[in-house]
């Protein structure tokens, strides 16, 4: 059993928003299974260069078709997601500092806010697209 699994309640678009989601929680998963085999150190700072400029490709599209489509809540959702880069920042920072606690912390942050977020912060923009009528 994968350390984070997908779920429907996760589903947005069925398209590249999730594809994304899913790339992330794969990456989750190699770490969490890295570390949990004692490897955590090896693989952190690749996955953690990976995840963050990943993290930030997503989220710039992410939120370039909330603008798209008029999403009230774009600028609460830009807050949130600077946030939780900035919160990888300071992982990779401790990373580099030496701190082997990181690699754990880093599955559990990612799990928890990927969680979090898609089934809450996405699921609203998901709910204000469906709401909108055709071409408005």
């Amino acid at each position: 059993m994968a350390y984070f699994e997908w779920a429907d309640d996760l589903v947005i678009d069925h398209g590249p928003i999730d594809r994304d989601h899913r790339h992330l929680v794969d990456m989750v998963n190699q770490l969490h299974t890295a570390t949990s085999q004692g490897r955590g150190r090896d693989v952190v700072q690749r996955v953690l260069g990976e995840l963050l400029a990943y993290t930030r490709d997503h989220l710039a599209r992410e939120e370039a078709l909330m603008q798209q489509v008029g999403f009230p809540g774009l600028e609460q959702h830009r807050v949130g997601h600077a946030r939780f880069i900035a919160q990888l920042e300071d992982l990779r920072q401790q990373y580099e500092a030496g701190r082997i606690t990181v690699a754990s912390q880093l599955s559990t942050v990612l799990r928890d806010w990927l969680s979090l977020h898609i089934r809450r912060s996405d699921k609203e923009a998901r709910a204000y697209v469906q709401k909108r009528p055709e071409g408005g």
